[in-house]
Protein backbone atom coordinates (compact mmCIF):
# COMPACT_ATOMS: atom_id res chain seq x y z
CA UNK A 1 0.00 0.00 0.00
CA UNK A 2 1.78 3.53 -0.78
CA UNK A 3 2.69 6.13 1.65
CA UNK A 4 -0.22 8.50 2.21
CA UNK A 5 1.39 11.83 1.27
CA UNK A 6 1.49 14.59 3.96
CA UNK A 7 -1.19 17.73 2.91
CA UNK A 8 0.99 21.10 3.79
CA UNK A 9 -0.91 23.13 6.44
CA UNK A 10 -3.13 25.89 4.35
CA UNK A 11 -1.15 29.43 4.69
CA UNK A 12 -1.72 31.44 7.42
CA UNK A 13 -3.57 28.91 9.19
CA UNK A 14 -1.54 29.93 12.52
CA UNK A 15 -1.91 33.43 12.60
CA UNK A 16 -5.79 33.21 11.27
CA UNK A 17 -6.08 30.73 14.94
CA UNK A 18 -4.43 32.80 16.96
CA UNK A 19 -6.27 36.37 14.96
CA UNK A 20 -9.24 34.41 16.38
CA UNK A 21 -8.39 33.74 20.06
CA UNK A 22 -7.99 37.67 20.99
CA UNK A 23 -11.57 37.89 22.36
CA UNK A 24 -10.76 35.21 24.57
CA UNK A 25 -7.38 36.43 25.04
CA UNK A 26 -9.54 40.09 26.43
CA UNK A 27 -11.88 37.92 28.59
CA UNK A 28 -8.75 36.12 30.30
CA UNK A 29 -7.23 39.04 31.04
CA UNK A 30 -10.24 40.92 32.24
CA UNK A 31 -11.42 38.03 34.51
CA UNK A 32 -8.27 36.35 35.26
CA UNK A 33 -5.28 39.21 34.80
CA UNK A 34 -6.74 42.24 36.28
CA UNK A 35 -6.82 41.91 40.30
CA UNK A 36 -3.18 41.23 39.91
CA UNK A 37 -2.50 44.48 37.57
CA UNK A 38 -4.44 46.42 40.18
CA UNK A 39 -2.30 44.77 42.99
CA UNK A 40 0.75 45.89 41.25
CA UNK A 41 -0.60 49.08 40.24
CA UNK A 42 -1.34 50.14 43.64
CA UNK A 43 2.07 49.33 44.96
CA UNK A 44 3.69 50.98 42.47
CA UNK A 45 1.24 54.09 42.44
CA UNK A 46 2.15 54.27 46.59
CA UNK A 47 5.81 54.88 45.55
CA UNK A 48 5.04 57.57 44.00
CA UNK A 49 7.41 57.58 40.28
CA UNK A 50 8.32 61.33 38.88
CA UNK A 51 8.07 59.92 35.57
CA UNK A 52 8.38 56.67 33.13
CA UNK A 53 10.24 55.57 30.66
CA UNK A 54 9.01 52.74 28.45
CA UNK A 55 11.16 50.24 26.84
CA UNK A 56 10.63 47.95 23.66
CA UNK A 57 11.02 46.41 20.50
CA UNK A 58 8.67 46.04 17.06
CA UNK A 59 5.76 45.09 18.09
CA UNK A 60 5.77 46.14 21.84
CA UNK A 61 7.08 49.18 20.74
CA UNK A 62 3.68 50.72 19.52
CA UNK A 63 2.18 48.53 22.59
CA UNK A 64 5.05 51.24 24.56
CA UNK A 65 3.45 54.27 22.69
CA UNK A 66 0.00 53.43 23.27
CA UNK A 67 1.64 53.34 27.23
CA UNK A 68 2.76 56.70 26.74
CA UNK A 69 -0.71 57.70 25.55
CA UNK A 70 -2.48 56.83 28.30
CA UNK A 71 0.09 58.06 31.06
CA UNK A 72 0.22 61.51 29.67
CA UNK A 73 -3.06 61.49 29.10
CA UNK A 74 -4.91 60.26 32.12
CA UNK A 75 -1.99 60.14 34.57
CA UNK A 76 -0.77 63.57 33.41
CA UNK A 77 3.22 62.14 33.99
CA UNK A 78 5.89 62.96 31.60
CA UNK A 79 6.79 59.60 29.67
CA UNK A 80 9.07 58.56 26.78
CA UNK A 81 10.48 55.74 25.23
CA UNK A 82 14.35 55.15 25.92
CA UNK A 83 16.67 54.36 23.25
CA UNK A 84 18.76 51.13 24.67
CA UNK A 85 21.71 51.57 22.98
CA UNK A 86 22.71 54.52 24.99
CA UNK A 87 22.66 51.61 28.03
CA UNK A 88 23.82 48.95 26.44
CA UNK A 89 26.38 50.03 23.68
CA UNK A 90 27.55 53.19 25.09
CA UNK A 91 27.33 52.31 28.60
CA UNK A 92 25.78 55.37 29.95
CA UNK A 93 24.24 55.12 33.89
CA UNK A 94 21.32 57.64 33.94
CA UNK A 95 19.97 58.27 37.49
CA UNK A 96 16.74 57.14 37.53
CA UNK A 97 16.17 57.40 41.08
CA UNK A 98 12.04 57.30 41.58
CA UNK A 99 11.41 57.07 37.85
CA UNK A 100 9.45 53.83 36.52
CA UNK A 101 10.62 51.69 33.74
CA UNK A 102 8.08 49.64 31.86
CA UNK A 103 9.63 46.84 29.53
CA UNK A 104 6.64 45.30 27.11
CA UNK A 105 8.50 42.02 25.38
CA UNK A 106 6.01 39.35 24.23
CA UNK A 107 9.08 36.71 24.75
CA UNK A 108 11.06 38.55 27.81
CA UNK A 109 13.84 37.21 26.16
CA UNK A 110 15.94 40.00 24.01
CA UNK A 111 19.34 40.64 25.60
CA UNK A 112 19.23 44.49 24.87
CA UNK A 113 15.74 44.68 26.90
CA UNK A 114 17.44 42.47 29.51
CA UNK A 115 20.44 44.36 29.80
CA UNK A 116 18.82 47.69 29.85
CA UNK A 117 15.83 47.00 32.70
CA UNK A 118 18.90 45.33 34.51
CA UNK A 119 20.81 48.71 34.06
CA UNK A 120 17.78 50.56 34.77
CA UNK A 121 16.94 48.58 37.94
CA UNK A 122 20.85 49.44 39.68
CA UNK A 123 20.18 52.88 38.36
CA UNK A 124 16.97 53.40 40.81
CA UNK A 125 14.64 52.61 38.48
CA UNK A 126 11.30 50.77 39.54
CA UNK A 127 11.08 48.27 37.14
CA UNK A 128 7.97 46.93 35.74
CA UNK A 129 7.95 43.60 32.98
CA UNK A 130 4.96 43.47 30.68
CA UNK A 131 5.51 39.95 28.94
CA UNK A 132 3.79 36.95 27.60
CA UNK A 133 6.20 34.53 29.72
CA UNK A 134 6.61 34.40 33.73
CA UNK A 135 9.71 32.52 33.27
CA UNK A 136 11.05 35.05 30.95
CA UNK A 137 14.50 36.16 31.87
CA UNK A 138 13.09 39.77 31.84
CA UNK A 139 10.26 38.96 34.15
CA UNK A 140 13.32 37.40 36.45
CA UNK A 141 15.29 40.64 36.32
CA UNK A 142 12.31 42.91 37.05
CA UNK A 143 11.16 43.96 40.03
CA UNK A 144 7.24 43.56 39.14
CA UNK A 145 5.88 41.17 36.53
CA UNK A 146 2.39 41.36 34.59
CA UNK A 147 1.66 38.57 33.00
CA UNK A 148 -0.66 39.36 29.71
CA UNK A 149 -1.92 35.79 29.62
CA UNK A 150 -2.32 35.43 25.42
CA UNK A 151 -0.89 31.69 25.45
CA UNK A 152 1.71 30.87 23.24
CA UNK A 153 2.07 32.48 20.05
CA UNK A 154 3.41 30.57 17.26
CA UNK A 155 3.01 32.59 14.27
CA UNK A 156 5.56 35.34 13.28
CA UNK A 157 3.77 38.05 13.40
CA UNK A 158 2.46 39.18 17.09
CA UNK A 159 -1.70 39.41 16.93
CA UNK A 160 -3.09 38.44 19.95
CA UNK A 161 0.22 39.52 22.31
CA UNK A 162 -0.40 42.91 20.70
CA UNK A 163 -3.84 43.44 21.87
CA UNK A 164 -3.31 41.71 25.33
CA UNK A 165 -0.71 44.14 25.54
CA UNK A 166 -2.46 46.73 25.24
CA UNK A 167 -5.41 45.86 27.36
CA UNK A 168 -2.53 45.12 30.19
CA UNK A 169 -1.11 48.38 29.97
CA UNK A 170 -4.46 50.19 29.99
CA UNK A 171 -5.81 47.96 32.99
CA UNK A 172 -2.17 48.81 34.69
CA UNK A 173 -2.46 52.39 33.54
CA UNK A 174 -5.99 52.64 34.84
CA UNK A 175 -4.89 51.04 38.60
CA UNK A 176 -1.97 53.85 39.11
CA UNK A 177 -4.96 56.45 38.73
CA UNK A 178 -7.24 54.04 41.24
CA UNK A 179 -9.53 54.09 38.35
CA UNK A 180 -11.64 50.70 37.67
CA UNK A 181 -11.15 50.14 33.90
CA UNK A 182 -14.88 50.03 33.29
CA UNK A 183 -13.83 51.17 29.76
CA UNK A 184 -12.95 47.75 28.58
CA UNK A 185 -15.65 46.06 29.97
CA UNK A 186 -17.17 45.48 26.54
CA UNK A 187 -13.93 45.00 24.41
CA UNK A 188 -13.95 40.88 24.08
CA UNK A 189 -17.44 40.80 22.71
CA UNK A 190 -17.14 44.16 20.54
CA UNK A 191 -13.56 42.19 19.48
CA UNK A 192 -15.37 39.02 18.47
CA UNK A 193 -17.95 41.15 16.33
CA UNK A 194 -14.97 43.19 14.29
CA UNK A 195 -13.53 40.00 13.81
CA UNK A 196 -16.32 38.29 12.12
CA UNK A 197 -16.88 41.25 9.39
CA UNK A 198 -13.39 39.26 7.69
CA UNK A 199 -14.88 39.09 4.54
CA UNK A 200 -15.51 43.13 4.33
CA UNK A 201 -11.66 43.11 4.89
CA UNK A 202 -11.10 40.19 2.31
CA UNK A 203 -12.62 42.97 -0.27
CA UNK A 204 -10.58 46.01 1.09
CA UNK A 205 -7.58 43.96 0.34
CA UNK A 206 -8.13 43.63 -3.64
CA UNK A 207 -6.75 46.97 -3.26
CA UNK A 208 -3.42 46.42 -2.06
CA UNK A 209 -2.97 43.17 -3.90
CA UNK A 210 -0.39 44.52 -6.16
CA UNK A 211 0.27 48.13 -4.16
CA UNK A 212 4.20 49.25 -4.05
CA UNK A 213 3.98 51.57 -1.41
CA UNK A 214 1.26 52.26 1.77
CA UNK A 215 1.22 55.42 3.97
CA UNK A 216 -1.38 55.07 7.04
CA UNK A 217 -1.64 58.14 9.40
CA UNK A 218 -3.34 58.89 12.30
CA UNK A 219 -2.96 61.37 15.62
CA UNK A 220 -3.28 60.72 19.18
CA UNK A 221 -3.92 57.36 20.20
CA UNK A 222 -4.49 56.06 16.68
CA UNK A 223 -0.88 56.97 16.13
CA UNK A 224 0.09 53.65 17.73
CA UNK A 225 -1.81 51.62 15.95
CA UNK A 226 -0.82 53.01 12.57
CA UNK A 227 2.73 52.12 13.28
CA UNK A 228 1.57 48.78 14.28
CA UNK A 229 -0.41 48.03 11.36
CA UNK A 230 2.05 49.34 8.95
CA UNK A 231 5.01 46.56 10.57
CA UNK A 232 2.10 44.01 10.10
CA UNK A 233 1.94 44.77 6.51
CA UNK A 234 5.59 44.86 5.66
CA UNK A 235 7.01 42.12 8.26
CA UNK A 236 3.75 39.66 6.03
CA UNK A 237 3.01 41.25 2.48
CA UNK A 238 6.93 42.72 1.97
CA UNK A 239 4.89 46.42 0.50
CA UNK A 240 6.86 49.12 2.04
CA UNK A 241 4.85 50.63 4.31
CA UNK A 242 4.88 54.06 6.23
CA UNK A 243 3.48 55.22 9.17
CA UNK A 244 3.14 59.40 9.92
CA UNK A 245 1.39 60.89 12.39
CA UNK A 246 -0.78 63.13 10.77
CA UNK A 247 1.11 66.13 11.96
CA UNK A 248 4.18 64.72 10.55
CA UNK A 249 2.72 64.00 7.19
CA UNK A 250 1.91 67.66 6.73
CA UNK A 251 5.85 68.73 7.12
CA UNK A 252 7.49 67.41 4.03
CA UNK A 253 6.22 63.44 3.44
CA UNK A 254 2.48 64.35 1.75
CA UNK A 255 4.96 65.65 -0.75
CA UNK A 256 4.99 61.74 -1.85
CA UNK A 257 0.89 61.30 -1.90
CA UNK A 258 -0.64 61.78 -5.36
CA UNK A 259 -3.93 60.90 -6.62
CA UNK A 260 -2.98 56.80 -7.16
CA UNK A 261 -1.38 56.87 -3.62
CA UNK A 262 -2.71 54.63 -1.09
CA UNK A 263 -3.08 55.62 2.00
CA UNK A 264 -4.99 54.24 5.48
CA UNK A 265 -6.27 56.78 7.94
CA UNK A 266 -6.87 55.40 11.24
CA UNK A 267 -9.63 57.77 12.59
CA UNK A 268 -10.58 57.83 16.52
CA UNK A 269 -13.97 58.51 17.22
CA UNK A 270 -12.90 61.46 19.62
CA UNK A 271 -10.12 64.00 19.95
CA UNK A 272 -7.29 62.54 18.21
CA UNK A 273 -10.00 62.10 14.83
CA UNK A 274 -10.98 66.29 15.28
CA UNK A 275 -7.14 66.39 15.45
CA UNK A 276 -6.67 64.31 12.23
CA UNK A 277 -9.35 66.08 10.61
CA UNK A 278 -6.92 68.74 8.42
CA UNK A 279 -4.57 65.92 7.45
CA UNK A 280 -7.93 64.28 5.75
CA UNK A 281 -8.83 67.19 4.05
CA UNK A 282 -5.40 67.42 2.05
CA UNK A 283 -5.40 64.09 1.43
CA UNK A 284 -8.63 63.92 -0.06
CA UNK A 285 -7.86 67.35 -1.56
CA UNK A 286 -4.62 65.65 -3.51
CA UNK A 287 -7.53 62.99 -4.58
CA UNK A 288 -5.05 60.08 -2.75
CA UNK A 289 -7.12 57.00 -2.45
CA UNK A 290 -8.02 56.95 0.98
CA UNK A 291 -9.52 53.91 2.95
CA UNK A 292 -10.25 54.98 6.53
CA UNK A 293 -10.57 52.63 9.36
CA UNK A 294 -12.61 54.66 11.69
CA UNK A 295 -16.72 55.96 12.77
CA UNK A 296 -19.73 55.64 10.13
CA UNK A 297 -18.78 59.33 9.05
CA UNK A 298 -15.68 59.15 8.28
CA UNK A 299 -15.52 55.97 6.50
CA UNK A 300 -18.38 57.39 3.95
CA UNK A 301 -16.16 60.14 3.13
CA UNK A 302 -13.58 58.39 2.05
CA UNK A 303 -12.82 56.44 -1.00
CA UNK A 304 -13.62 52.84 0.84
CA UNK A 305 -13.28 51.82 4.92
CA UNK A 306 -14.15 49.70 7.40
CA UNK A 307 -16.89 51.24 10.65
CA UNK A 308 -15.42 50.14 14.11
CA UNK A 309 -18.01 50.24 16.75
CA UNK A 310 -19.67 53.24 18.25
CA UNK A 311 -19.98 54.84 21.83
CA UNK A 312 -16.05 52.92 22.64
CA UNK A 313 -13.94 55.49 24.90
CA UNK A 314 -11.57 56.70 22.65
CA UNK A 315 -8.07 55.51 25.16
CA UNK A 316 -9.36 51.69 24.38
CA UNK A 317 -10.40 51.96 21.06
CA UNK A 318 -6.63 50.93 19.64
CA UNK A 319 -7.38 47.52 20.80
CA UNK A 320 -10.47 48.05 18.47
CA UNK A 321 -8.83 49.81 15.60
CA UNK A 322 -5.55 47.13 14.90
CA UNK A 323 -8.28 44.26 14.61
CA UNK A 324 -8.98 44.58 10.47
CA UNK A 325 -5.64 45.97 10.12
CA UNK A 326 -4.33 42.21 11.14
CA UNK A 327 -6.68 40.90 8.89
CA UNK A 328 -6.01 42.89 6.30
CA UNK A 329 -2.45 41.77 6.66
CA UNK A 330 -3.25 38.62 6.20
CA UNK A 331 -5.82 39.10 3.37
CA UNK A 332 -3.28 40.92 1.00
CA UNK A 333 -0.64 38.37 2.17
CA UNK A 334 -2.84 34.96 0.87
CA UNK A 335 -3.95 37.20 -2.28
CA UNK A 336 -0.40 37.70 -3.54
CA UNK A 337 0.38 34.26 -2.84
CA UNK A 338 2.58 34.00 0.29
CA UNK A 339 2.22 32.57 3.74
CA UNK A 340 1.79 34.91 6.62
CA UNK A 341 2.76 32.76 9.32
CA UNK A 342 6.76 32.25 7.91
CA UNK A 343 7.89 35.54 6.56
CA UNK A 344 11.11 35.54 5.20
CA UNK A 345 14.60 36.30 7.31
CA UNK A 346 12.29 36.66 10.61
CA UNK A 347 12.21 34.83 13.93
CA UNK A 348 10.33 34.74 16.89
CA UNK A 349 12.45 35.64 19.31
CA UNK A 350 14.88 38.81 17.77
CA UNK A 351 17.86 38.91 19.77
CA UNK A 352 19.33 42.35 19.73
CA UNK A 353 21.89 43.59 21.76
Amino acid sequence: MPDTLAVPPAPGRIMAGEMAEQPAVLRRILDEGAPRIREIAAEIAARNPRFVLLTARGTSDNAALYAKYLIEVLLGKPAGLTSMSTTTAYGAKPDLTDCLVITVSQSGGSPDLVASTRAAREAGAITLAVTNNAASPLAEVSEYHIDVLAGPEKALPATKTYTAELLALYLFVEGLRGGDGAAAKDLPELAAAVLARQGEVRTLAERYRFAQRLVLTSRGYGYPTAREAALKLMETTYIPASPFSGADLLHGPLAMVDNVSPVIAIVPDGKGGAALQPVLDRLRGRGADLVVVGPQDQVDAASAGFVLPAGVPEEVQPILEILPLQLLAYEVTIARGQDPDAPRALAKVTETR
